[in-house]
């Protein structure tokens, strides 16, 4: 079989058979089936269709009352009508389907993809999340048309962490199907042309776990392609936008001091976000809050000393030893929460506070990439980040201080060093984002990788088993039990 022509313009396929979206990006973070990973593929998919590919966003149709925005088979985005496509599949019924319901239904949402295009298919497909992967997976032995895998996260990781073991191994598998997920992961993994990782650190640590031993090979850099999100810079940079002004109206009524620098976490209330041990540092440190203000960004929260009911019990458990701590220290007026309900008003409040020499904070105890610090560091705040992940990458030239989050001295220590050099931090920081971290540039490397999948031949014809990695999960957790 002769080597595929090489076009200057192509059509691409982006699997993401979860979740759903449109042009108002509803429901976006409301659901755990419409988190970043929407975000991630939007921004890369309108990216390339900046640059002249035809793209579409694959999806599944969904007819139901409490879902109405997603019932038209086929939509877009206001001013990429003409090339960016959102097709809504029909499959498994017309009600919203959680992801872990969506198993048995990949098989029809593929074969109905192939009905739609009638032959005449896009040039490749990117695929996300195990879901998308195992369309893909199903897709190209239908067709022959390679695929890159973006996980975004991974069963095995998740595994983990939700402490599955033997006694609760029924009522886990249940709920999170990771027998079927697990082996769909395997099985793309083994066939994508391309796995794409947003850090080295993900590469070998999530695809490295022993439950993907046999289908994928870590050190094979062949198999493997790094490219890190980007930053909307439409919305994250140092230019005014339309929030800006009503936005600092606000603050300057609210704030008990609005001109003084202050630690700005913006985050959700969770273990793994590691507020608490920032706060503690700055607390116990007099030159720090002597001399600064903390901000804490949490959407939905306005007043958690008057109310955190509307917080999960969880939440609640995590937020009030911080109130107590900023109460017994004497600092309550040192301290705001804001709820910022949009993007455009995160950014606006980046913005002013960094016109105010203050900090962006993430300490948390581990994070897989790191998006936060580099929509702060585009808006002109000097960043300190936690050392365990994404951001040892990111900042690694300098451009960040890495703390780590585990030490409460170290943690102060960073944010002394950042304010003492808060103007060199602030300009490096967003520099470095332009250079490394714009959906632009996140796009031109998956087309790099694209052009090559594309100039190859199409890839041979094999069955797709029916996934199911139950016996492996089974031993993994007899040994790790033994």
């Amino acid at each position: 079989m002769g080597q595929a022509v090489k076009k200057e313009f192509m059509h691409i396929l982006f699997f993401n058979p979860q979740g759903n979206f449109d042009q108002d990006d509803s429901h976006l973070t409301e659901h755990q089936d419409f988190g970043g990973q929407l975000v991630y593929v939007k921004e890369v998919a309108m990216a390339m269709a900046d640059a002249g590919h035809s793209v579409d966003i694959v999806t599944r149709r969904i007819i139901d009352a409490e879902w109405p925005e997603f019932s038209e088979s086929l939509d877009s985005y206001d001013g990429y009508e003409s090339k960016l496509r959102i097709i809504r599949i029909p499959c498994g019924g017309d009600l919203f389907l959680p992801k872990e319901q969506l198993w048995d239904h990949l098989p029809e949402f593929v074969d109905r993809t192939l009905e739609f295009y009638k032959g005449v298919f896009p040039d490749f497909v990117t695929a996300h999340y195990a879901d998308g992967g195992y369309s893909a997976v199903l897709m190209e032995a239908a067709t022959g048309l390679r695929f890159t895998f973006t996980g975004h996260s991974l069963a095995a990781q998740k595994l983990d962490k939700l402490g599955m073991e033997v006694a609760n191994a029924e009522d886990m598998e249940e709920r999170f199907q990771f027998s079927r997920r697990i082996a769909a992961e395997r099985e793309t993994m083994e066939r994508a042309y391309r796995i794409i990782t947003s850090t080295r650190q993900e590469r070998m640590e999530q695809y490295g776990h022993d439950l993907y031993k046999g289908a994928v090979d870590v050190s094979d850099d062949s198999k493997f392609a790094v490219i890190p999100p980007g930053v909307n810079t439409k919305v994250f940079s140092t230019d005014e936008g339309v929030e800006d002004a009503e936005l600092e109206k606000r603050l300057q009524a609210s704030l008990h001091y609005p001109d003084h620098p202050h630690m700005l976490v913006a985050s959700r209330v969770d273990e793994k976000k590691n507020i608490g041990n920032a706060l503690q540092a700055w607390v116990e440190n007099p030159a720090l809050h002597e001399h600064t203000c903390f901000a804490l960004c949490i959407r939905g929260l306005d007043d958690p000393w008057a109310d955190i009911g509307g917080l999960t019990l969880e939440e609640q458990e995590l937020l009030q030893p911080m109130l107590d701590m900023i109460s017994e220290a004497g600092l309550k007026e040192r301290v705001a929460f804001l709820n910022l309900q949009s993007q455009a008003e995160l950014a606006a409040a980046y913005r002013y506070f960094a016109h105010r020499k203050s900090l962006f904070l993430l300490p948390s105890v581990y994070e897989p990439f790191g998006l936060a610090p580099i929509e702060a560091a585009a808006c002109g705040l000097a960043c300190v980040a936690t050392k365990n992940g994404g951001p040892s990458e990111i900042f690694e030239d300098g451009s960040g201080i890495l703390v780590d989050p585990f030490d409460i001295a170290d943690i102060a220590r960073g944010m002394q060093e950042a304010l003492d050099r808060q103007p060199e931090l602030s300009q490096r920081g967003r520099e470095r984002v332009l250079e490394m971290y714009t959906w632009k540039k996140t796009a031109a490397r998956y087309l790099a990788v694209i052009r090559e999948g594309v100039r190859r031949d199409p890839a041979d014809y094999i069955a797709v088993p029916e996934p199911d990695a139950s016996d492996r999960i089974d031993t993994y957790l007899d040994e790790a039990s033994s």
